[in-house]
């Protein structure tokens, strides 16, 4: 087996088949001279998903792929994504195309330049979202800030860039995704953000509703705020000299 990478960019995607080969092609150009790896996860697509990576798999892209038998939801999907990954980086980019993966490298210079267990998270500073989707957000961001505090201002935001490490040691539940800020702060790593390009979908329909999103996210919002609360890190001293 070849070495790990450094970076792994980790892709949920369902029914997302035209937008494979162009992003798959951006990341190349993003990360060349990056040891990386791309691993989508495709979760229970019913179009042309699974041949299209299958086709790009086997073309010589440093892809790996997998599929849910039946959709799970997209942090489902990420953690499969995660798991399967090998990369000490994980990079995940929505899978629609409006994130920029020329974007990956600016996200780990800032990790680099921070140091230690860090998340850095897309900020998109110039949404190219309907008008709904802005609003939404805006208000889901303004009270998930005022209740979590989570020092983000984007958190819905698919870029972001994190330890695997880190990751694999959160807890792992439906719509975990929306919430990882928040969750790497309960687990004592950094969080910082860095503005990202954010572009219109170009090919194809939103697989992940807006209503749908509000209509958990209330709950969600409360499920992790109790986990903050209910979170000790414990401060570990160093065993004194000459102790057994």
């Amino acid at each position: 087996m070849s070495a790990a990478p450094l970076v792994s960019v980790v892709i949920p995607v369902r029914n997302e088949a035209p937008n494979i080969a162009p992003l798959v092609a951006e990341i190349e150009t993003a990360l060349e001279g990056v040891a990386h790896e791309i691993v989508y996860v495709d979760d229970g697509s019913t179009d042309d998903t699974s041949p299209v990576l299958r086709r790009i798999a086997a073309g010589g892209t440093p892809l790996r792929w997998l599929r849910h038998r039946v959709s799970c939801g997209q942090s489902a999907a990420i953690v499969s994504g995660v798991k399967a990954a090998r990369g000490t980086w994980i990079a995940t980019l929505d899978g629609d195309g409006q994130n920029d993966p020329a974007d990956i490298p600016k996200l780990l210079a800032r990790a680099e330049r921070e140091g230690g267990e860090v998340m850095v998270a897309g900020h998109r500073v110039s949404r190219k979202d309907s008008w709904v989707k802005r609003r939404s957000s805006r208000i889901a961001n303004a009270i998930r800030s005022r209740l979590l505090r989570d020092a983000t201002p984007d958190t819905g935001c698919g870029l972001k860039l994190f330890p695997r490490a880190l990751f694999l040691g959160l807890p792992h539940f439906d719509h975990m995704h929306r919430f990882l800020p928040a969750l790497a702060l309960r687990a004592g790593a950094k969080v910082v953000s860095e503005p990202v390009n954010h572009r219109p979908r170009m090919r194809g329909a939103s697989n992940y509703g807006t209503f749908d999103r509000l209509a958990v996210s209330l709950l969600d919002l409360i499920g992790v705020a109790w986990l903050q609360r209910r979170g000790r890190r414990p401060d570990i001293e160093p065993p004194e000299s000459g102790a057994p």
